[in-house]
């Protein structure tokens, strides 16, 4: 029986290495293949395809700088709407708010992550875009048009859209990732912030400090959401390959062109263009990604060595 019982564990180990090198080859293949396939376009521009401002496919020209100018310019949009709301969210969460009010806050931030895109999309192109057009842009071109940012048509489809769009989507996966740093910090550390006269704002205060690499992390991940975002943002972004210092005017991100254009591109070098925009992408995204994770582990082994000591 014993013998038996090794033999199986042998087996379900396998079968289990399996499963986990089948996500390593995925990733390896997807990688190969894109680099197989940008290679026409790798030996014709070099470096130049990604410090190049021209996109035009008729003369066989590729510039990515346009793309990628419009990708962190609305990334970062994103960013500077959506922590500070991803961060009091999370803080009246698991600071401040009664299990009973919690509950359903909580359910309602995963209920947005679950919309699907076009519903987003649709709904920055018949609510956000007059709101922004009619209101917001009016608003920062008064009090503040004397910024580059805020000069330009107001049309309502534009980089700012995009943006806000994306802060939209990307504030639940933020918010999720903060509420789970913060109830990992261990409830000692408040109790002995309250115990030397510290008030409720001084804990916080304490909290966010010791959980800071935690929290580091839930903005990068939800950088790496925001990079990748498509269908929303191609919906409202305008679809212009354009570099200006204008949020009104129309932009274009990475993610955007790529569903755009795919399916127009039957061109070998055309595809190899946007097959080379793809790849830099999901290099992009990974290295986010994974220097997202780091952190959030960071935070994990802290409070770990902290409960052991």
């Amino acid at each position: 029986m014993a013998k038996t019982g090794t033999l199986g564990d042998k087996i379900f180990r396998s079968i289990l290495v399996v499963f986990a090198a089948t996500i390593i080859l995925i990733v390896a293949a997807m990688i190969v293949m894109m680099v197989w396939n940008s290679l026409p376009s790798i030996s014709r521009f070099g470096l130049g395809f990604l410090t190049g401002r021209s996109w035009q496919p008729a003369s066989d020209i590729y510039g990515a700088l346009p793309f990628i100018y419009g990708t962190i310019v609305s990334s970062l949009i994103a960013l500077v709407i959506a922590v500070p709301i991803s961060l009091g969210i999370a803080i009246f969460l698991v600071e401040q708010a009664p299990k009973s009010v919690a509950s359903p806050i909580a359910f309602m931030v995963e209920l947005l992550a679950a919309i699907p895109s076009v519903v987003y999309g649709l709904w920055g192109i018949f609510v956000l875009a007059p709101f922004i057009r009619n209101y917001l842009g009016v608003f920062l071109q008064d009090y503040f048009g004397w910024l580059p940012f805020f000069q330009g048509r107001l049309t309502g489809i534009g980089m700012l859209t995009g943006g806000v769009i994306m802060a939209i989507m990307v504030t639940p996966i933020i918010t999720a990732v903060v509420r789970d740093v913060l109830e990992v910090v261990p409830t000692t550390q408040r109790e002995a912030a309250l115990a030397l006269g510290a008030t409720k704002w001084e804990t916080t205060l304490i909290v966010l400090k010791n959980a800071s690499s935690g929290i580091a992390g839930a903005v990068v991940l939800g950088l790496g959401r925001a990079l990748g975002e498509t269908m929303a943002v191609t919906m409202v972004i305008g679809n212009a390959p354009q570099i200006s210092p204008s949020l009104f005017e129309p932009a274009y991100t990475i993610a955007s062109v790529l569903a755009a254009n795919f399916a127009e591109a039957t061109d070998k070098l055309y595809l190899s263009a946007l097959i080379e925009m793809g790849l830099v992408l999901f290099l992009v995204t990974f290295v986010v990604n994974a220097f997202a994770k780091v952190l959030v582990m960071g935070v994990a082994r802290g409070t770990n060595a902290a409960k052991q000591t």
